[in-house]
């Protein structure tokens, strides 16, 4: 197992254009970080920590990608203080390929469409249409099963924090940006505890903000960089939110 350290004063990465990335640093430090992370809580907690060095997130929103990352971004919440909410996104697979994505939806009724993979993939409008009604039928699903009749969010005008338990391609973030930004949002930041860099970068040409606590050049996959990565139940996901929920976004 290997130990980092990570940075708890000056914010160490890079600035692309408009966009900032944060990721952890090896020299500076208050604060030890085990990779592989123990669990999706010991990786929220490391990544709220980050967070709350950076600066007041004071009004922000964190909105939690289910259901891997509704953990991670549940220590987030309560160590900010904020409110948090989940942001369902369902990617639309591509005809003969569903994890080549040509478009995806979320919550709000936001459509984000990849001209490229659609014209590449040679998807007729009725292959999309089709895509799209199941998809929304899986996305309403999700969405009654964790929120019940809670309204959504109010994402106008707010400052939002994505997480994830950590991005692989990438693909399924861009979406959540893209829709936050269509939404509304006046600043995108996205968190998660690991990534591929090359999703990092695109990613930068999105979101206003990038927090990252480790960036593996061989990622392969999210499971690799966590000693346990059970995957999250709808019931996990709903017994987090409802604990949010009741706490509201007051400090714990």
């Amino acid at each position: 197992m290997r130990r980092l350290r990570c940075l708890a004063g000056q914010a160490v990465g890079r600035n692309l254009g408009q966009t900032q990335t944060i990721f952890a640093d090896a020299e500076e430090t208050t604060m030890s970080l085990t990779i592989p992370f123990p669990d999706r809580r010991y990786a929220g907690q490391a990544l709220a920590e980050r967070l709350h060095q950076l600066g007041d997130w004071a009004g922000a929103l964190v909105l939690a990608l289910p259901r891997g990352g509704v953990p991670v971004a549940f220590e987030v919440a309560e160590r900010l203080g904020l409110e948090l909410d989940i942001l369902v996104v369902r990617k639309l697979g591509a005809p003969g390929n569903r994890e080549l994505a040509m478009g995806a939806i979320a919550s709000g009724g936001v459509r984000v469409m990849n001209p490229d993979v659609v014209r590449l993939s040679h998807a007729s409008q009725a292959e999309i249409d089709a895509t799209m009604v199941q998809e929304t039928d899986e996305l309403y699903r999700r969405e009654k099963a964790y929120r019940a009749d809670r309204p959504r969010p109010v994402i106008k005008g707010r400052a939002v924090i994505l997480v994830d338990d950590g991005l692989a391609t990438g693909a399924t973030m861009r979406a959540a940006a893209e829709a936050v930004r269509k939404l509304g949002a006046t600043r995108i930041t996205v968190a998660v505890p690991v990534a591929a860099p090359e999703s990092v970068a695109q990613l930068e040409r999105i979101a206003d903000r990038v927090v990252c606590l480790h960036m593996p050049y061989d990622l392969y996959a999210i499971g690799r960089w966590y000693e346990l990565f059970d995957q999250t139940s709808d019931r996990q996901v709903v017994e987090l939110l409802q604990q949010a929920w009741a706490r509201g976004g007051e400090p714990a």
